[in-house]
């Protein structure tokens, strides 16, 4: 599942979720069913009590416990009948079932599902019929009381029952949207990971109790209706010939979280891979030229992957589908892969560059794990990270594959990398590695750390051991646990085998303790050697940590010196707290660099002489990008843990004057932006303004508003990017050109190419009026692609005026805004001025109950905090912040509000420590020289 918590820049994405339509309640027969106590539901042969706990006035969480393995599943049988227009569904389960252990009940999960019937059929007996269900409402489980043990042996489980289509967006659900005559319509399509299966049909929920489906779906004969395997008959409904009942092939061995069936109104393209396989993206009716980009990007991806694994796909057909309701950024369902619309549509005409590479990156990233995930599964949800960090990281080289052009790896650092450390610097962080026991806890690790986190060490790791040994041990990995489950430790043992290397012992440092080192660095020079003095200690985003129980990692360290800034000259594995290394004929005039390619997962902090020599490797462009990148991104860092002065910062920022490449910007601009944000606390935020205003004019006369001949994907980037950087800090040519493009494009003169929409919007907007926002809008409701409606979505915060930022705040709860992307147009408010962020956490506080209702127990509602909250900077918002979390309970985002406090408080104690040198550094640099 991709899950992408707010990329940065042009990969920026966040994740969103639906509202309960007040018009489209529950149905009476599924209404109260948590408050219910007992209910006689009648059999054909006898009367069977359905119990249900009360959860209401149960506070204390017991503590949760696996289920039982005396009974477990080899196929279901599985055939839904859903109803479009009421929002329920009927389903039979005819489950074959092992019995281990003679027993008078059967626990599986259930989750918001009335059974009707149930019982058990030996091989060669009599039916037995259950006599009682007792559902367990907190656990998510129902036991099937026999009269009689049920012996050792196979059997059939067969359950009817019913359940409802929800708007949660988990589970079986139902999908709004409008067809091209522009009525209102629903689809009903499905969302497992991690644990909503059970709220489609009663099953042993859980990664590791793998079984076979035969899955059946009685749909309107005008539907398209799809699983994770082909069809194989298509016949007409016997009760209903307005009905079909459409059978599937028998899938695989598999977990019940990557099953999957969507019913609705869908146009398709096709291809084949090179190796056989048919891939169909549907999109909605009407639109299949917008999947063609996506198709092209799977067609190479199946080869790519089927070759660096050396296993090849092991289902006929991959069909990838997107869901107008969707709450994450897509989903790896074995076969049937379910996206956002703005995670695989892509309009040749409309659609930007930043939305290409978003694409191609996805569809990467759900393709890596239909083997790794699916075909290999993890054994529990404590080894999520494994599942979600190597297909973060295996997506970037599918599509470096695919588009060398795009220069994904040195985005990688900037999206990921730098992500990744700014989060695990925080003391609330957590291991790469959670024990995960009740469900609700698998929410909580969709975070940065399982992906970005998992993806950057797993980088690091790629590069320790060699590409080729590498993937020896992958293959031998996938081919030893195909169709089984398996831990973080099997695949050390897998990847040690074939390198060689202490793979266990080197990763247990970096998954099993949270954080990571700072590499503290100084040189002496001895006749033709440098020596180097480096030690390791905790980095902690207050400072380094001085605790004397201080965690050690196991840290591999390459060097490259000036002579040859691309090559590594030595590699050593730091695994005590500090050690010298000698590096042979350096001559003294040459720049020495610790991590080359900023692939190791630590900060850096030179001597002063060994930073200053490196600095006009930024100036000349010697330094790589990525370790230009890498070098201004750590100094920013220690400057907000106060290990130096942000005025180093500033005056370092300066030299990248002639910086050409696109990621290093769009990080310097991200930095930027933080601060900007910070100083917008002060009396002296015009300066930073004007700091900006300076920084990006060269780059930006220089790249100008058109497109120029030999220009590619990056190009494009790097001048949405600057545009809206000089627009948004007020550059007075940059608005006055972005104005005159703007109305061109409202009258119909000029349409604005989609790349420069962005910047213009975000621009007139920031420097705009009521009218302004009316035209927004007015474009908003006329946008026929969701693309561009969220675009527009994004930068509507940018608006100044209190009023018409009340007038934001209600529009992102209104019908036009799709319920999944409220949270981005909350999240645009809060960070783009001081009164936007006050009146943004106003707003949640306001509407807490209905925000909360949407996205509760999900990831989302972390990213609706986090928005809302995080750029605070005085400390009693702190307090403000947990108070009302601790009155306004949120248990999917505990950690999330435990971050979102310490972020504020380190936020005010940056502000208290450096705000006045930063004023005085911002005045000087105007002062007219002596």
């Amino acid at each position: 599942m991709l899950l992408v918590l707010g990329r940065r820049v042009s990969l920026s994405f966040v994740k969103r979720v639906i509202p309960q339509d007040p018009v489209l309640l529950s149905k009476p027969i599924l209404q109260n069913f948590r408050t219910i106590k007992f209910r006689v539901i009648h059999s054909s042969t006898v009367f069977a009590i359905a119990t249900r706990q009360n959860t209401d006035t149960m506070p204390e969480r017991r503590p949760f416990v696996r289920l039982p393995t005396d009974v477990y599943p080899v196929n279901y049988g599985l055939c839904l009948k859903p109803d479009l227009i009421d929002f329920t569904f009927e389903g039979k389960l005819e489950a074959i079932v092992e019995v281990n252990l003679a027993t008078n009940q059967i626990v599986m999960n259930c989750a918001d599902i009335d059974i009707i019937t149930a019982s058990f059929v030996p091989e060669g007996g009599e039916e037995i019929n259950a006599t009682g269900f007792n559902y367990q409402n907190e656990d998510e489980k129902v036991t099937l009381s026999f009269p009689s043990a049920l012996q050792k042996g196979s059997g059939t489980l067969k359950i009817d029952f019913v359940g409802e289509l929800n708007d949660k967006m988990k589970g079986f659900y139902r999908s709004k949207y409008a067809t091209p005559a522009g009525e209102i319509r629903y689809a009903a399509v499905t969302q497992f990971e991690a644990t909503d299966a059970r709220r489609a049909f009663p099953c042993w929920d859980e990664p590791a109790i793998k079984a076979t489906f035969d899955i059946s779906l009685i749909v309107p004969k005008d539907r398209v209706a799809l699983s994770n395997m082909n069809v194989i008959d298509r016949k007409p409904h016997p009760e209903d010939d307005s009905l079909l009942e459409v059978k599937f092939a028998t899938t695989p061995i598999m977990s019940t979280y990557l099953v999957a069936f969507v019913i609705g109104e869908y146009d398709f393209v096709e291809g084949q891979s090179s190796d056989g396989v048919t891939v169909r993206v549907y999109t909605p009716t009407g639109k299949a030229e917008q999947g063609k980009f996506a198709l092209e990007v799977a067609v190479k991806t199946l080869p790519f992957y089927n070759d660096y694994f050396n296993v090849p796909y092991p289902l006929p057909k991959i069909d990838l589908i997107a869901i107008a309701d969707f709450a994450a950024g897509a989903m790896e369902n074995w076969g049937l892969v379910t996206y956002r619309e703005t995670a695989l549509l892509i309009d040749p005409k409309n659609s930007c560059s930043s939305s290409r590479q978003w694409v191609a990156l996805v569809v990467g990233h759900e393709l890596a794990h239909q083997w790794f995930g699916n075909l290999v599964t993890m054994e529990w949800w404590t080894h999520l990270w494994l599942n979600e960090g190597f297909a973060s990281w295996i997506e970037y080289l599918c599509v470096d594959h695919c588009f060398p052009d795009y220069d994904i790896w040195t985005q990688f650092v900037s999206a990921d990398y730098t992500r990744a450390l700014d989060l695990d610097a925080l003391d609330n962080s957590h291991p790469i590695e959670v024990n995960v026991g009740h469900p609700s806890e698998v929410d909580e690790i969709f975070d940065a750390i399982s992906y970005s986190k998992g993806a950057s060490v797993i980088r690091m790791l790629h590069n320790y051991i060699g590409d080729e040994d590498f993937r020896k041990g992958m293959h031998s990995y996938l081919l030893k646990f195909q169709h089984k489950n398996a831990a973080t430790e099997d695949l050390w043992d897998c990847l040690e085998q074939a390198s060689g290397k202490p793979i266990a012992l080197v990763m247990s440092s970096w998954t099993k303790q949270m954080g990571f080192p700072i590499i503290v660095v100084d040189q002496e020079q001895q006749g033709d050697d440098r020596i180097l003095k480096i030690s390791q200690k905790k980095f902690c985003a207050s400072g380094p940590h001085n605790g004397e129980d201080c965690p050690k990692w196991m840290v591999p360290i390459s060097i490259c010196t000036g002579e040859d800034p691309g090559c590594t000259k030595l590699k050593v594995l730091l695994d005590s707290p500090e050690t010298t290394i000698t590096i042979n004929n350096v001559s003294p005039d040459q720049w020495v660099k610790i991590n080359p390619g900023t692939v190791g997962f630590y900060r850096i902090q030179y001597s002063s002489a060994m930073l200053e020599s490196l600095l006009p490797g930024i100036r000349d462009l010697t330094l790589l990008p990525v370790d230009r990148l890498g070098l201004q991104n750590d100094l920013f860092s220690l400057s907000r843990a106060g290990m130096i002065s942000t005025v180093e910062v500033l005056k370092l920022m300066e030299a990248f004057v002639n910086e050409p490449n696109y990621t290093v910007w769009s990080d310097l601009s991200c930095n930027l932006g933080v601060l900007s944000s910070l100083l917008s606390h002060t009396d002296f935020h015009e300066e930073i303004q004007e700091f900006i205003r300076d920084l990006f004019t060269p780059i930006g006369l220089k790249l100008g508003w058109e497109c120029k001949q030999g220009e590619g994907h990056l190009d494009a980037l790097l001048r949405g990017l600057v545009l809206g950087k000089l627009g948004k800090a007020g550059h007075k040519p940059t608005l006055e050109e972005a104005r005159r493009r703007f109305k061109d494009h409202v009258e119909g003169k000029q349409i604005l190419s989609a790349d420069l929409r962005s910047p213009v919007y975000l621009t007139v907007l920031k420097h705009g009026d009521s009218a302004t926002l009316d035209t927004m809008l007015k474009l908003h409701k006329q946008a026929d692609m969701q693309e561009e409606k969220n675009r527009i979505e994004r930068v509507l915060g940018a608006i100044s005026a209190p009023d018409l930022i009340q007038k934001v705040l209600t529009f992102a709860l209104s019908e036009d805004v799709r319920p999944q992307d409220t949270v981005s147009v909350i999240g645009g408010v809060a960070g783009s001025s001081k009164h936007g962020r006050k009146a943004a956490w106003k707003f949640v506080k306001d509407n807490w109950e209905e925000l909360h209702n949407r996205y509760q127990g999900g990831f989302l509602i972390s990213r609706l905090i986090k928005l809302s909250v995080d750029g605070f900077a005085i400390d009693k918002m702190a307090a403000e912040v947990k108070s009302f979390f601790e009155s306004h309970h949120a248990p999917a985002a505990e950690r999330t509000v435990q971050q979102c406090c310490e972020n504020i408080l380190l936020n005010a104690a940056w502000l208290k420590r450096d705000a006045d040198d930063i004023h005085q550094y911002l005045l000087k640099r105007k002062a007219p020289p002596v």
